[in-house]
């Protein structure tokens, strides 16, 4: 391959080599293996938004339960914001539905999302799984009204 910036210099004017590459059809100057980690990254990249995402929501929905005195027109618009965020992502990249179904995704999600609420609230009370189910957590129009409830997601 010859190219006149490498993966290692410079990723961005990198990237844009490689598109050019691709669109001339110049396959045999394609820095292949790069190239196939960059696509997979993306992917990756999505995961982590969406875990991100959700983690930021059930953060606030832990907020909203444990600390009713706190509410306010901020952490509603916060989990509003989160769940469309959460739903318009779902509909653009309908195979990051799979990580919903993943009891390992949804652990690392909701240590994040306990770890997230002791920082900011100092309390530490948090059931060590999350007590809602997805269909909750999703729904634009419920909060919860109490600490906890026995459903899993």
């Amino acid at each position: 391959m010859t190219s006149s910036v490498t993966y290692e210099q410079d990723v961005i004017a990198w990237a844009n080599e490689q598109a050019r590459r691709l669109r001339a059809g110049e396959f045999d100057q394609l820095d292949i293996e790069h190239l196939a980690e960059e696509i997979e990254d993306v992917g990756k990249s999505e995961q982590r938004e969406l875990a991100s995402r959700m983690a930021i929501l059930l953060m606030h929905l832990l907020k909203w339960s444990y600390q009713p005195a706190r509410r306010g027109r901020s952490w509603d618009a916060t989990i509003r914001i989160q769940r469309q965020s959460i739903e318009r992502r779902l509909q653009r990249t309908p195979s990051l539905k799979h990580s919903l179904n993943e009891s390992d995704w949804w652990e690392d999600v909701w240590a994040d999302a306990r770890a997230l609420a002791i920082q900011e609230t100092g309390l530490t009370d948090f059931p060590p799984h999350c007590p809602w189910s997805l269909a909750a957590i999703l729904d634009l129009q419920w909060l919860p009204t109490e600490h906890v409830t026995k459903e899993k997601p």
